[in-house]
């Protein structure tokens, strides 16, 4: 069996810096096998978390109500009904999701359960997330949540019914992605949690 020669692979030639502020934008020279030439501009987000925490007993689920403004400047939404989710800053982002938990809905996590590690828009940003669903008990619920007054989140805990979050991601209620896909997971891999 002979195998074909590999073409050569694209090429990122070289970056710069347009904007580094809240984020960061690049534009990258981009060089294809064939030698067409091209700019692409860059969202440079770097790594995330996000993680469902969801009540087995209960039958609930812990997300947030946040502002947005992308949303808002698209259409006029005013929040986003999302799962809790941040910027990686540990090392470990098992640690980090369990962190983002507790900052912005009040619940100490223990184990996590990887959905896996996605580009959450791989056609304009860096940005990398780990995907956790979480069981928690209601004695776990320690803190307020709320997010962090300095990094302005202004953020509303919710909790869920599973039935509710299921009918909202049939009926379209849920626009946030990663939350539609940690939801369609979560039904996926525990459907009785739905029955």
């Amino acid at each position: 069996m002979t195998h074909a020669p590999r073409s050569p692979a694209p090429q990122i030639r070289r970056t710069r810096i347009l904007h580094e502020g809240w984020g960061r934008y690049l534009v990258a020279d981009v060089r294809m096998p064939d030698g067409t030439e091209f700019t692409r501009e860059i969202e440079d987000h770097g790594r995330a978390v996000a993680v469902l925490p969801y009540d087995p007993e209960r039958r609930t689920a812990l997300l947030i109500r946040q502002f947005r403004a992308p949303p808002c400047l698209v259409d006029g939404t005013t929040d986003m009904l999302e799962a809790p989710a941040g910027c990686l800053d540990e090392d470990d982002p098992q640690d980090c999701a369990r962190r983002e938990a507790f900052e912005e809905v009040g619940v100490r996590l223990s184990a996590l359960e990887s959905v896996g590690q996605v580009f959450s828009m791989p056609g304009i940003s860096t940005e990398r997330m780990d995907l956790y669903l979480a069981p928690y008990a209601a004695r776990d619920r320690e803190g307020e949540g709320g997010g962090l007054a300095s990094e302005h989140e202004n953020i509303t805990v919710v909790e869920m019914s599973l039935a509710g979050l299921a009918r909202a991601a049939e009926s379209g209620g849920i626009r946030d992605l990663k939350t539609l896909l940690l939801v369609q997971t979560l039904r996926l891999r525990h459907p009785q949690l739905f029955a």
